[in-house]
């Protein structure tokens, strides 16, 4: 059966993902948080055996499977990439999560206790109308737990270098809090996760290049130059104080 292209990327990097993360830190992420991470983030978000979890951009599931693996939480993940939720529904088997194939906004219909959105806040232009639907999908004391890419949004210059810039969409972190504020989230927790994610990404990006030609064999070269030139922005714009990532906790007022 021939595979698709997010399990071809899945596979190509896979090796050099797991050589880059200190052992027992890998668990599946297309991203620069470690497991730890994922799992404090998760805590402090009040998740447990009878928390509802909506995993929004959960791409092929890597750390909402690790979250329903240690909590035992009802976990549904939705993404807009067909071939990522039918990789994440394989990987999952045995495990008691669901997906659906959307954009978002709007998010799936029903309610939900905690809705997650990791690395992928930078991808959305519009915060307020992601925030405000993320706002009507938990209820009253439902929590938004989020990683944030903060800082000021990228310059023509930095938008000319970026690989796929039309997806990254950086914002201040006081702004970014006003905006959930303003929909009726109020930010409970707040975590700097810089100096850790760049480790991460400063050793993918070694990992990376170390098996670029292996890379570019599965994958083509233009896809490797575009991986090995976006992690090469990200440490340098995260080592600079360019960019900070965020690990970000509100909870749904009753009212806004």
């Amino acid at each position: 059966m021939k595979m698709s292209r997010r399990a071809d990327i899945d596979a190509a990097l896979h090796d050099a993902r797991v050589a880059a993360y200190l052992p027992g830190q890998f668990v599946g992420q297309e991203s620069f948080m470690t497991a730890d991470a994922v799992l404090a983030l998760a805590r402090n978000a009040g998740i447990d055996a009878d928390t509802r979890v909506l995993d929004v951009c959960c791409g092929i599931g890597g750390p909402g499977r690790l979250v329903v693996r240690t909590f035992g939480c009802t976990y549904s993940g939705v993404d807009a990439d067909a071939e990522a939720v039918a990789l994440a529904r394989e990987l999952a088997t045995g495990l008691p999560c669901t997906y659906s194939v959307g954009s978002v906004p709007p998010l799936p219909a029903g309610t939900f206790d905690v809705v997650l959105l990791l690395e992928t806040v930078l991808a959305f232009h519009d915060k307020r109308a992601l925030a405000a639907a993320v706002a009507a999908a938990l209820d009253p004391g439902g929590r938004f737990a989020c990683t944030l890419e903060a800082g000021m949004p990228l310059t023509p210059a930095e938008s000319a270098v970026m690989p796929a810039a039309e997806t990254v969409w950086p914002v201040p972190l006081a702004e970014f809090t006003k905006t959930l504020a303003d929909v009726g989230l109020s930010t409970v927790s707040i975590q700097d996760d810089t100096a850790t994610q760049l480790q991460v990404v400063t050793a993918l990006l070694a990992q990376f290049t170390a098996h670029r030609d292996r890379i570019a064999a599965a994958l083509g070269t233009s896809f490797t130059d575009g991986l090995l030139e976006s992690h090469r922005l990200w440490r340098d714009w995260m080592s600079s104080g360019r960019i900070r990532k965020f690990a970000l906790v509100a909870r749904r007022m009753t009212k806004p």
